[in-house]
């Protein structure tokens, strides 16, 4: 947390001097009371204190005014707020290696339900597209605010061979900044959330992906899909299908993204629904005296209310 006028904060040095007077009001009310030698009579004359309660008041109103005072200085930090525009591509690996079962019902699946879920849940306000890779990336699904037309197109996705995690990318940034002549001249705030099973096997590199996501300042966020014990029959011969988790997270790490990874639905669920809420907000520093204004005001009642219970007066 940081303060905007600072030096307002010289204010709190008054508040040990408030405190040490009230101290000796009290300390005099004792003198006082021991001047009256008829201890007896002073019963009936002044009858017995509150003991602690009667100083849960000045506390209060202390506290109170230590928050006006911080309000005062104007503190800012560092506050969530909704994103008004943005685009998100969603990539989904098609490779042959999707059709292992090691995913119920398998990796592809589960990935498109999770997607379009994923999809359907975001702000209303999100342009959203889809883009599906194997041995090459196809925008299959321009990004706009229409759910319906990106969620119907993870229904017709179909398997081919190999993998290219680095043209899925940059097909994605095309997406972005060509899908209508406001992105061009304006881009809003964009993320690419690309989910593989698989290692980059054609294609542009991981690295070319990573230099053009920087320079677009667009972050991918990855999720690697799977589990190390997927197999697919391919042409008769089984192959096995790991996930490799290490590409997936160096295309992540180095555009500021997320690596995630998920090795069934529920998992991928979790995932998604992560991404989402911190892809529907942006982290802003601002001003917020207002909480400090309203613990104070909140501080004021109870010094009052406790005052008035106890007391039958305010503070």
């Amino acid at each position: 947390m940081t303060f905007l006028s600072p030096e307002r904060l010289w204010l709190l040095a008054l508040l040990p001097l408030l405190a040490a007077a009230y101290v000796l009001l009290q300390l005099r009310r004792r003198t006082y009371a021991v001047r009256f030698t008829n201890l007896a009579l002073l019963q009936h004359v002044a009858p017995r204190r509150p003991g602690w309660r009667r100083h849960i008041a000045a506390a209060l109103f202390l506290a109170m005014i230590t928050l006006m005072t911080v309000g005062f200085a104007r503190p800012a930090g560092n506050v969530k707020v909704p994103r008004d525009r943005a685009t998100i591509m969603v990539a989904v690996d098609v490779s042959l290696s999707m059709m292992a079962r090691d995913v119920t019902p398998s990796r592809l699946d589960a990935a498109k339900d999770a997607a379009k879920k994923f999809i359907q849940d975001l702000p209303a306000r999100f342009n959203v597209g889809v883009v599906a890779f194997a041995g090459n990336a196809n925008l299959i699904a321009a990004p706009t605010t229409d759910r319906a037309n990106a969620i119907a197109s993870l229904d017709r996705l179909t398997l081919a061979k190999r993998t290219a995690i680095g043209e899925a990318v940059f097909t994605c940034l095309q997406g972005i900044s060509s899908f209508d002549e406001q992105a061009r001249q304006d881009p809003p705030p964009a993320h690419i959330v690309l989910l593989s099973d698989g290692d980059n096997t054609t294609g542009r590199s991981v690295q070319e992906a990573v230099d053009a996501s920087r320079a677009a300042h667009v972050p991918v966020s990855t999720i690697a899909f799977g589990t190390p014990y997927g197999t697919v029959d391919i042409e008769g011969e089984t192959t096995s299908v790991s996930v490799n988790k290490e590409t997936l997270r160096t295309l992540a790490e180095s555009t500021d993204g997320k690596a995630y990874e998920a090795a069934d639905a529920g998992q991928l669920s979790d995932v998604y629904t992560h991404i989402g809420s911190s892809l529907g907000f942006t982290t802003e520093h601002r001003d917020i005296t207002a909480r400090f204004t309203g613990l104070a005001l909140l501080l004021a009642l109870g010094a009052a209310g406790t005052s008035l219970f106890w007391f039958s007066r305010l503070p």
